[in-house]
């Protein structure tokens, strides 16, 4: 099952606005790393919309296949169960990983009772990943096997240019004495990964295992 979580790195973030029967809610999506950080942003948003009776918020951190995963919800003095876990329940809909979404709300002075609430908070959590969606601002999270490629300068761009046109993910590229490049890729392909850059580099190209780590990736990449 694939992951995801927002483009650009921790901090990223998009907003969006619902009313319903004249109470606002603004969600704010935000890529995090660490349970401290989207404490933070739920800290921001509580200042930001300081005048907003209600700040519910739930954060998702780390991979659903991974046994210390966390997941947190608040209420923030809204019936139980009907700010944060709706939202929390948004994000694992969604398949969405280290990010917070906040929800604060304006009351509007209409009641809108137990199912209305669990709707309305969910409705403002959906509508803010739906729009990262929209605007191809997801990327997929996945674990990959790293390898080093060490090669002369001289020949460190034709080579990327070469691995990138083959569809190899280059996570980076260190320049030293040499040129360090970090290769991802799926573990069955290594054969493959390692045959490509033989054909590439004239069989003078050596991959080095360099460990794993998770990546951000293309949706179906």
């Amino acid at each position: 099952m694939l992951e995801f979580t927002v483009r650009g790195g921790v901090g990223s973030w998009a907003e969006t606005e619902i009313e319903v029967k004249r109470s606002r809610f603004i969600c704010r999506l935000v890529r995090v790393d660490s349970e401290h950080a989207a404490r933070e942003v739920i800290e921001v948003a509580r200042k930001t919309h300081w005048n907003a009776r209600h700040h519910c918020s739930a954060f998702v951190l780390g991979s659903g296949s991974a046994p210390d995963q966390v997941r947190r919800s608040n209420d923030d003095g809204e019936p139980s169960g009907t700010g944060g876990r709706p939202i929390l329940d948004a994000l694992g809909g969604r398949d969405l990983i280290d990010c917070v979404a906040v929800v604060s709300r304006y009351f509007g002075g209409t009641l809108l009772g137990t199912g209305g609430l669990i709707r309305a908070y969910s409705h403002a959590a959906t509508k803010a990943i739906e729009h990262v969606t929209a605007s191809h601002r997801l990327v997929s999270r996945q674990r990959r096997e790293l390898y080093r490629l060490s090669l002369p300068h001289a020949d460190a761009g034709r080579v990327e240019a070469e691995l990138r046109h083959n569809g190899v993910l280059v996570v980076g590229t260190e320049y030293g004495t040499s040129a360090v490049m970090t290769l991802a890729g799926e573990p069955a392909c290594r054969p493959e990964l390692t045959a490509l850059v033989a054909g590439i580099t004239a069989g003078s190209g050596r991959l080095e295992p360099a460990g794993t780590e998770w990546i951000d990736a293309e949706p179906g990449a």
